[in-house]
């Protein structure tokens, strides 16, 4: 079996408007890798949603890194300020990775 090593990856589900903000914030927790990935709709507290509205602002994007536990967590805290104004919804998992000095 190939060796794997331990990180954590932390999934971000935001409107797409606020994904720059989520990206620097990124940044300052020092995680520069991360795969944005868009959503078609789903169902929540508030029901279903759905994306497709013509101007793309309430198109929802799920940003979603792998990297230490220690960026993960610095991420989380800088992220905590917004979980209630903007209803992020904000997962955090350990997962195993092959090659895991690509996930610094």
């Amino acid at each position: 079996m190939t060796d794997t090593i331990t990180r954590r990856r932390i999934e971000v589900l935001a409107d797409e408007p606020l994904m720059q903000a989520i990206e620097r914030l990124a940044a300052t927790a020092g995680i520069d890798h991360f795969t944005l990935l868009p959503l078609l709709g789903g169902k929540g507290r508030s029901g279903r949603w759905r994306d497709d509205q013509i101007s793309g602002a309430t198109s929802k994007v799920m940003f979603m890194a792998v990297t230490t536990t220690e960026r993960a967590d610095h991420l989380t805290d800088l992220l905590e300020p917004l979980l209630a104004t903007h209803h992020l919804i904000v997962l955090v998992s350990e997962v195993e990775v092959v090659r895991g000095s690509r996930f610094a």
